[in-house]
């Protein structure tokens, strides 16, 4: 469900329009160690895909790109963070709890998926059609690097784009945030009600033809045989069947969706193509049938006509009752304006809550 739409801001002191060159150097340096650190973490223990430890790499790049920063604005980002990455490792340990030993549905989302697309794969589901036309068991194709890539992207887009939001603005990181769970504990109570296996685990029982799961063979191709140790221990360790709705591509889609409006049409297919990416590589890679992707998609329609409702009845809520006077959050990019008189930095605190289902915000002076 939607979470109160009162936030906490401690805006940040915006950086110089133009750094001191020392700052500039410094930046430079501590960055290059946080990439080379990185590059070392990924080939030795394999890439962020736990949300904790993707959390450590992210917060740390924060600390290196604002290293000129005292450490107050740094513990800033593990306080407001560390309740969300808990969560997150909550959603991934409870999901694989969701199917209670019942037996998965498979049956009735391949029927979905051949009546569907059965016209032009000839009878077949798409994931059966596309590692037909597609897949090497010989070899590594470009295409199967890219699938990796894109696969890989489901666990850091969100939380990167979060961060930057919460760096440039606390007001729409919190409408983002908000969305994000709800989206998520939606998708984690459909496993519950709804087990559902992907294809891969209707292939090994027979009820499809074969089906392999390559949705990280594609490192291989460089040699990186470790970049997807994390992820393929988290895939045995997580529930099969948990595949409706597909949130890879619910949260492709949810990012996108959640930046578009303030990005120029030009370049809306550029964005649109990300989780049209993550669509084909979840069916490729049968992770997911294509009925797996739309219910997904539904979710993150109902996610922000759900949340911008809640949103506006709070706000409507809180004017009833005769709330102080609402003043309008800065957009991204753009400064707060000093309070008069305040000579404070680091302004007071402000409450934040969102008129709209696009993450418009408004805040409410204290």
């Amino acid at each position: 469900m939607a979470t109160n739409v009162t936030e906490t801001l401690s805006p940040e002191p915006t950086d110089p329009p133009s750094a001191p060159p020392t700052a500039s150097r410094r930046r430079l340096l501590a960055m290059s160690v946080w990439a080379v650190a990185f590059v070392a973490g990924w080939l030795l223990i394999g890439l962020p895909t736990d949300p904790l430890y993707a959390f450590v790499w992210l917060w740390t790049a924060t600390i290196a790109w604002h290293s000129s920063r005292p450490w107050r604005s740094h513990l800033r980002f593990a306080r407001d963070w560390l309740p969300i990455v808990v969560l997150l490792a909550i959603y991934n340990l409870s999901r694989g709890f969701a199917d209670n030993g019942a037996i998965p549905h498979a049956m009735e989302l391949v029927v979905a998926d051949v009546w569907m697309f059965g016209w032009a794969t000839g009878g077949q589901v798409p994931t059966v059609w596309l590692q037909q036309h597609f897949y090497d068991p010989a070899g590594i194709h470009w295409w199967d690097v890219v699938a990796s890539w894109v696969y890989f992207s489901h666990f850091v887009a969100a939380l990167a784009a979060a961060v930057v939001l919460w760096l440039r603005d606390r007001g729409r990181w919190a409408a983002f945030m908000r969305r994000w769970g709800f989206l998520c504990a939606t998708g984690l109570v459909t496993y519950f009600l709804y087990p559902a296996a992907p294809p891969w685990w209707a292939a090994q029982y027979g009820l499809i033809e074969d089906v392999a799961r390559i949705s990280t063979r594609g490192w291989k191709a460089f040699g990186m045989h470790g970049a997807g140790n994390l992820l393929n221990a988290g895939q045995l360790a997580s529930n099969p069947v948990a595949a409706m709705p597909s949130l890879h591509t619910a949260f492709a889609l949810f990012v996108v969706v959640f930046f578009l409006a303030r990005v120029r049409r030009r370049w809306w297919p550029l964005l649109l193509s990300y989780p049209l990416a993550m669509t084909f590589t979840l069916v490729y890679a049968g992770e997911h049938y294509v009925i797996d992707v739309l219910v997904g998609w539904a979710y993150v329609g109902m996610t922000f006509l759900v949340v911008g409702l809640a949103e506006r009845w709070w706000v409507a809520r809180k004017a009833r009752r005769g709330g102080p006077p609402e003043t309008t959050v800065p957009v991204p990019g753009q400064a707060a304006a000093p309070e008069a008189g305040a000579t404070d930095p680091e302004p007071e605190p402000k409450a934040a809550g969102v008129g709209a289902a696009d993450g418009t915000v408004t805040a409410t002076g204290r």
